[in-house]
């Protein structure tokens, strides 16, 4: 369910993601799947966060498609 979210409404969004305690990644939603999240952190470094670790994401651009 989440995965399905992340690639429909996130994609291509600069989002913050919060996986508990320290763990907060910003970056560009560049891929999601196999239960992986891609970030371009910054211009060509990524990193993958496993879905089931995410606590939160909070889109930083763009506007919701259904507004």
């Amino acid at each position: 369910m989440m995965e399905k979210f992340i690639a429909d409404e996130m994609l291509g969004r600069t989002v913050s993601i919060y996986c508990g305690g320290i763990a907060t990644f910003k970056g560009t939603v560049r891929k999601c799947e196999d239960g992986f999240v891609q970030l371009e952190i910054t211009q060509g470094r990524y990193t993958s966060i496993a879905i089931n670790k995410i606590i939160t994401i909070t889109a930083l651009t763009g506007m919701a498609k259904n507004c």
